[in-house]
């Protein structure tokens, strides 16, 4: 018996050991390993659809959980119920609507320009229940930007909200003269060439169309148009493919989320993130969705109180205006027990965690149109994602030297990119291969191939280049730090400084503009800036420029601050230098050259003083 004995024991404590030295050397080794195995059981589903030609996409989900669970609330909005059976119906009968009075066809591509709202859904689904694929537009964007969408995709038909037709004013003319038909969610209009849909959906049948119209054999076919501004130019229609569509619905379920859930969603429609993970992620789960038309701080954990809700969607920005409410008692009376999003700063994190309580608040980083994704399923604080030994080898991307000076990728004696250690920041780049596909942009294969980088490391590889300066530490948590090149992000939207200062540069007495972002202490991602050089024998004029800008960009996209400049400063491969621009800030104490602030209340810019500065750093100013 003692040879055995000594055996167990030493077994024993060989596992034992092995516990500990797990503990203390890979913390994180199980949470991995079965978070992991989730992400490649849903993707090997994925991969055996594209074998057997059985492709099941989000539709197809969402109709099989109507017949599953037709009398489950599927979204509440207003405080009406609308259950999974009335918007399918509904949706039917819109898509009855559009095969046989707007004579839409398999591969059509239709615009949407629609607010939060239950026909949003019903809209989306009829349209694609007929193999149509659909754009969302940005309700923000104007008119330049508006037109040049429908370009981008191919659309020839616009459907608009009963509360957007202000949207087309000024417009109108343009879209008809390029035979684009416009159909109203309204009974009446007053336009005479804009059509009615409401009157014509209820006197529409609730049978569901021919379900061939809906099938398609391939993952990598396009079901939605979801319009970024990227870094260049005007909004580009970023391609999102049924693979992509099915990928972000998976989103809640690889958090964890169940069927039980009731899912908060105040985010914007048009946005990947409510419509693709939000919506989808519903869908998938056979959850309940709680629609807010916008985002209210005031409102919110009383909805979540009133509904019961289990889990939010959230951007950075969105937290932040939670964490700025007034104190309550009853700040931790919910059953919210997780949030998920993206762009949450490490200070608002914290924050949020102490006022409203122990919330896992589920980090994803990834853009619309990349091919990579991060998800930070572990909660650290501060980071937007997770990698390790198994993750790197299904998803290859690297973190290359940057210069931030002159603003371009470091190179090598041999002219390939260099990587980064532990801990050091370099630009985020996603190998493009077979298991994560870089499917770019509607209308423009110069606009996709400006977004790869070739040749980064041996001649001929292929890079999706995030634009996204991150660093990884040595537990492998992934960190955001900064954006490169001509975007920022503010109001949780991405802006397109060629975009503005396109848009500036109309203006008569500019004759050189250079827009970037700058950090504004207490608030999330930067705020726009404009330097810019007027045109001799002309004079700033305030209230002009603030006319133009409130006309022809989106409130996110308006320059908040104005510098004034005698010379614009070059690269050496004369491109406008930002870096310096973007770390000297705003501050009036130590910049000599005239600064604005935009103002809201008297209607132009007016001077940026000392005492405005102040007030905004301190948080008083509303920006």
């Amino acid at each position: 018996m003692a040879l055995p004995l000594g055996w167990l024991s030493a077994l024993a404590t060989g596992i034992f050991a092995a516990h500990v030295l797990q503990k203390l050397c890979f913390p994180y080794f199980w949470r991995d390993v079965f978070f992991l195995l989730n992400v490649i059981r849903y993707g090997f589903t994925l991969e055996l659809s594209k074998l057997t030609c059985s492709v099941r996409t989000v539709l197809d989900r969402f109709i099989q959980q109507a017949q599953r669970i037709p009398n489950k609330p599927f979204v509440i909005y207003e405080d009406r119920v609308h259950t999974y059976r009335e918007v399918d119906q509904r949706s039917n009968r819109l898509a009855n609507v559009f095969l046989r009075t707007l004579n839409l066809r398999k591969g059509d591509c239709v615009a949407m320009l629609m607010s939060n709202e239950p026909d949003f859904l019903c809209v989306w689904f009829g349209l694609a229940k007929v193999g149509c694929s659909v754009a969302f537009l940005n309700t923000n964007i104007k008119s330049k930007s508006l037109l040049h969408c429908f370009n981008c995709c191919g659309a020839k038909t616009l459907i608009v909200g009963s509360d957007l037709m202000d949207c087309l004013e000024g417009i109108l003319p343009s879209l008809l003269n390029d035979n684009i038909q416009v159909w109203a969610m309204k009974s009446q209009s007053e336009h005479t060439q804009v059509h009615t849909l409401l009157d014509k959906v209820d006197a529409a049948s609730e049978q569901p169309v021919a379900a061939e119209l809906r099938a398609t054999t391939s993952l990598k076919s396009p079901t939605l148009y979801i319009f970024t501004s990227g870094t260049t130019g005007l909004p580009k229609a970023a391609v999102i493919t049924q693979l992509q569509s099915l990928k972000g619905a998976a989103g809640f379920w690889v958090f964890g989320g169940t069927e039980d859930d009731v899912i908060y969603v105040p985010l914007p429609l048009y946005h990947s993130a409510a419509s693709i993970i939000g919506i989808g992620g519903t869908i998938e789960l056979g959850a309940t969705c709680i629609l807010k038309k916008k985002f209210s701080a005031s409102q919110f954990w009383n909805d979540c109180r009133k509904y019961d809700v289990t889990v939010f969607q959230y951007i950075g920005e969105l937290c932040r205006y939670l964490c700025n409410q007034p104190k309550k008692e009853e700040d931790k009376v919910h059953k919210v027990r997780m949030g998920v999003g993206n762009g949450l700063r490490a200070d608002v994190w914290r924050d949020f965690l102490c006022r409203f309580g122990n919330i896992k608040m589920c980090e994803v980083y990834g853009s619309t149109e990349g091919n990579l994704c991060f998800l930070n399923h572990i909660g650290k604080i501060g980071t937007v994602g997770r990698t390790n030994f198994f993750y790197k080898l299904l998803f290859k991307y690297e973190l290359i030297k940057y210069d931030m000076v002159m603003d371009e990728p470091v190179k090598d004696s041999y002219g390939f990119c260099q990587r980064v250690g532990k801990g050091e920041t370099g630009l985020l780049v996603s190998k493009v291969g077979a298991l994560s596909p870089f499917f770019g942009y509607a209308g423009s294969k110069q606009l996709t191939e400006k977004k790869l980088m070739r040749n980064v490391f041996v001649k001929g590889d292929a890079f999706f280049n995030t634009g996204d300066l991150m660093a990884e530490d040595q537990e492998g948590f992934i960190c955001f730090r900064d954006r490169v090149g001509d975007t920022f992000r503010w109001k949780g939207e991405n802006v397109a400084t060629t975009e503005v200062t396109e848009v500036l540069g109309l203006v008569d007495f500019i004759q050189e503009v250079n827009v970037y972002g700058v950090e504004i202490q207490g608030h999330e991602g930067r705020g726009g800036m404009a330097a810019i050089i007027v045109r001799p024998g002309l004079k700033f004029d305030g209230r002009k420029l603030f006319e133009h800008v409130m006309s022809d960009l989106p409130g996110y996209a308006r320059p908040l601050f104005i510098r004034l400049q005698e010379v614009m400063e070059l690269t050496s491969t004369f491109k406008q230098q930002k870096f310096q621009l973007v770390q000297s800030g705003f501050n009036p104490s130590t910049i000599s050259d005239p600064l604005f602030i935009l103002d809201y209340e008297v209607k132009e810019y007016i001077p940026l003083t000392d005492r405005i500065y102040q007030s905004i750093v301190a948080g008083e100013r509303k920006l």
